[in-house]
């Protein structure tokens, strides 16, 4: 990503990360952090990260919210940056501590067979 790019996804996650957090708690999903913003060459395209904990909703229906929420959140984007056209956004599910947990738990089966 080039300075301009990062500048701009910086930019994205302040402006929407407490729309986001809002409409978690509003909808019962728990706590939800904006943790990654990724923009395309050509800022026409955000790919939004988002993490989940607690709640009733699963991460999936959390997903879906958002989805009904695009041009809310696309709004406060284009509020918040002067571009000439605002990204079309994408939502995701971060599941970096999910991988982290999962490869922790392979090392320490290696461990214990490798102790036995």
């Amino acid at each position: 990503m080039s300075i301009r790019t990062e500048k701009v996804a910086s930019v994205i996650k302040r402006s929407i990360a407490r729309h986001i957090s809002e409409l978690a708690m509003g909808n019962s999903a728990g706590l939800a952090t904006v943790t990654t913003v990724r923009l395309s060459d050509d800022l026409q395209t955000a790919r939004i990260y988002i993490s989940i904990y607690g709640g009733t909703k699963t991460p999936g229906e959390f997903i879906t919210i958002l989805e009904m929420h695009r041009g809310e959140i696309r709004h406060i984007i284009g509020k918040s940056i002067k571009l000439r056209s605002t990204p079309d956004i994408k939502f995701f599910i971060d599941d970096t501590l999910d991988q982290i947990d999962h490869i922790q738990k392979l090392l320490n089966s290696v461990k214990e067979v490798k102790a036995d």
